[in-house]
């Protein structure tokens, strides 16, 4: 069994509270530890948001200080709350629960309708669309397909908006809002469609939220019991919330303030849907006194992917660029980005497919590789070029993993199998419970090689196949297990949507990719119209749109390509430019400047003060006077070419206090001091509190931990001074 498939697939709950907070790095574990009061978590790509939030819930129920049941998480998508609910299991917090908003309304609402107002709940409108045709052709209104689906979005930004039908045309002016067709039509259409659901008696998923609303308005007992109920909530995604979402929450809320946000400006990518960073750039105006946590060291990226990232945000303008966090990553030098340019969408297709088979030949796992592309129109040339190519491929936005058919029938036949136990002749020739899970596989068509080609054939054996790799991962973590157990633990997941990896190339839009992450990334189509999209008139439309490319950039751990195509088709005119985003960060398109990427640590403040970004000057070489623009050359006062005078000798014995000191931690040594940082040092050889502090990387918390310990280091007192501190 190797550590990684222990700790990442089947990790075995902590035994304490305290063990809890092994591994975090401070900031996250400021975070774990600030249970009460309003707390805001400012987490940038990468920098392990979900962690820092799932170890702050399964700590204070841990040690006591939240009860599991007056725990309410949010989020946006049944994929992140699976996700939370299953660290949360893995954590010892299984009873918290985690939903979206929609889904912790629906069930309120089921609840509370016979109280509140009598009777049945009406019928949940699963798909609105049908409605919204009805609706037209009863004003007369002809819509074509895609304008019936831009016509049901825009009554969806309505609602979570809180416009009502005859607010509707002023609102769009309002919010410089492009409407698909005239306002005055699209709000005749929706007053229609709003009557149409009355008379049919039904509702749709965003009358669930306004219901939610208006009975916790109305009826302050109701109110006061969810409230009974729920003492702490948090909200992941916070960038993301939605007026009607913030009107909830502050009614859950009541005069309260435990509460705890995360999100990053930066990845406010939904404002069509009504989406908006007001409520968290405002968050410490509304809470004076509230707890702010910046999560900056990105663990996903490599300093290449995070310089690009970077670099990208650092030419971003408006109120959300602002309050950007510059990213710094933890990962080991990887590869440069590659920037590619094609002479047509076919080419550039084939190019891609290319890269991919050559990535995958060297070792990276189809599952681990990503292309992603702006509209959800791009896919087919894609498809076909990696069909053509004999990649397999998943579109992302597909049916759940456990809902499909081909999951459901093989999970009754384990089930079976499992009842059965020895009885079972399937089973007679399988030694351990892979073989026992492909034998019984195979009759639902599982086979050893995959199916050529690509298709329905090869989405199930892709399926089957997923399941085999989980039963050989969960034998390997949990020696002896039973096919009884592995249907208990498939169960979990299926409840927790915990789904297992299927392994095939990803083909997804920018807005699908959000919250996922992959070894390689292919951003396809990078032109001009394309990106940012020829619809996006505004400043601030435009500026969405940078936030999609960085939202891209940022999924990739190490392998990231950039490319476009000067034309549509073979032979067009070759009239296309690459997207201004790239001007400054591909080569040959100017100078970004100084955009930092390495060490270095994030920020926490408590208090009631505004933050204020303190002046940076330009920082000098200590040895030939250059302007310094690398990180860790930054951090060192010096440029990496000029000449060294580092102690040797108390560089070692820093390095061995180190680890001695991230073994009693319970933390990685880079959460002590950087190895840059320990350079640092080591040249310098500080003798004051002062001339320590002004190191990089030596702030004022690792001062007063570890100061003492490393001036008497510096000054030759073997082992420090640290013995009798308790």
């Amino acid at each position: 069994m190797t550590a990684a498939t222990h700790s990442t697939l089947f990790p075995q709950v902590p035994e304490t509270a305290d063990a809890v907070l092994d591994g975090l790095d401070p900031e996250q574990r400021e975070v774990a530890l600030a249970l009460n009061g309003p707390v805001c978590v400012l987490a940038g790509a990468g920098t392990g948001k979900t962690r820092a939030i799932t170890h702050r819930i399964a700590y204070g129920v841990r040690a006591g200080i939240l009860q599991p049941s007056s725990v309410l998480a949010v989020t946006f998508t049944n994929r992140a709350a699976g996700e939370m609910r299953g660290r949360l299991r893995q954590l010892g917090a299984g009873g918290v629960q985690a939903r979206t908003f929609h889904s912790a309304a629906l069930r309120q609402l089921q609840f509370f309708w016979p109280k509140a107002v009598g009777g049945d709940l009406p019928r949940l409108l699963e798909r609105k669309i049908q409605l919204v045709a009805d609706a037209a052709a009863r004003c007369r209104i002809r819509l074509d397909r895609n304008e019936l689906r831009d016509v049901t979005s825009e009554i969806e930004w309505a609602k979570v908006t809180q416009t009502v039908p005859a607010d509707y045309p002023a609102a769009v002016a309002k919010s410089v809002r492009e409407a698909p067709r005239d306002p005055a039509e699209i709000g005749q259409i929706y007053a229609m469609y709003e009557q149409l659901k009355r008379d049919r008696s039904v509702i749709d998923f965003e009358d669930v939220l306004l219901l939610t609303v208006g009975i916790l308005q109305d009826r302050y007992d109701i109110a006061d019991q969810i409230r009974r109920q729920y003492q702490h909530f948090v909200v992941d995604e916070y960038q993301d919330v939605s007026p009607l979402q913030q009107r909830l929450l502050d009614l859950w809320l009541g005069d309260r303030d435990n509460l705890c946000v995360v999100g990053d400006a930066s990845q406010t990518i939904y404002s069509f849907t009504g989406a908006t960073p007001d409520h968290l750039l405002n968050f410490r105006t509304r809470h004076p006194a509230a707890t702010v946590v910046k999560l900056v060291r990105d663990y996903r990226s490599t300093p290449q992917v995070v310089h690009l990232a970077n670099g990208l945000l650092s030419q971003a303008r408006g109120r959300a660029a602002e309050h950007r966090l510059e990213l710094i990553s933890q990962r080991d030098p990887g590869p440069e980005p590659v920037y590619t340019e094609y002479a047509d969408e076919p080419a550039e297709a084939e190019g891609t497919a290319r890269r991919i088979r050559d990535l995958i030949a060297a070792g990276v796992p189809a599952g681990e590789i990503a292309v992603l592309y702006r509209i959800n129109a791009q896919s087919e040339v894609y498809e076909q070029a990696l069909a053509d190519a004999g990649v397999p491929y998943q579109l992302r936005g597909a049916e759940r993993f456990f809902e499909r058919q081909e999951v459901r029938e093989a999970g009754i036949a384990l089930r079976g199998a499992a009842r059965a136990g020895g009885n079972d002749s399937l089973l007679d020739d399988a030694e351990d419970l892979p073989a026992q899970v492909r034998a019984v596989l195979s009759t639902k068509g599982w086979t050893s090689t995959p199916p050529a080609g690509s298709g329905a054939v090869r989405d199930r054996w892709e399926s089957l196949a997923a399941l085999v790799r989980l039963a050989e991962d969960f034998a390997r973590a949990k020696p002896g297990a039973t096919l009884s157990d592995l249907v208990a633990e498939l169960d979990e997941r299926a409840a927790a949507q915990h789904a297992p990896t299927v392994q095939g190339v990803t083909l997804a839009s920018l807005h699908a990719a959000k919250g996922l992450e992959w070894d390689a990334v292919f951003l396809v189509g990078l032109t001009e119209g394309m990106m940012p999209i020829t619809y996006a008139k505004t400043d601030e439309q435009v500026e969405e749109e940078r936030r999609l490319l960085y939202v891209g950039v940022t999924r990739a751990r190490v392998h990231l390509t950039l490319s476009w195509a000067l034309s549509r088709s073979p032979g067009g005119r070759a009239n296309r430019r690459p997207s201004r985003f790239l001007k400054g960060l591909r080569p040959g398109s100017g100078s970004l400047g100084t955009v930092g990427s390495g060490g270095g640590a994030g920020f926490v403040e408590r208090g009631s003060g505004p933050v204020r970004r303190k002046p940076r000057g330009p920082v000098l070489c200590r040895v030939c006077g250059a302007t310094l623009t690398e990180a860790g050359a930054m951090k060192l006062m010096r440029c990496e070419d000029c000449p060294s005078d580092m102690d040797e000798g108390l560089y070692e014995r820093l390095r061995d206090w180190r680890s001695e000191q991230a073994r009693e931690l319970g933390q990685p040594a880079y959460c002590v001091f950087t190895d840059k940082t320990l350079m640092a040092i080591a040249e310098r050889v500080p003798t004051t509190d002062g001339e320590l502090s002004s190191i990089a990387g030596v702030g004022v918390r690792k001062l007063d931990r570890f100061g003492a310990e490393v001036l008497a280091i510096c000054a030759g007192e073997e082992g420090g001074t640290g013995e009798d501190e308790v």
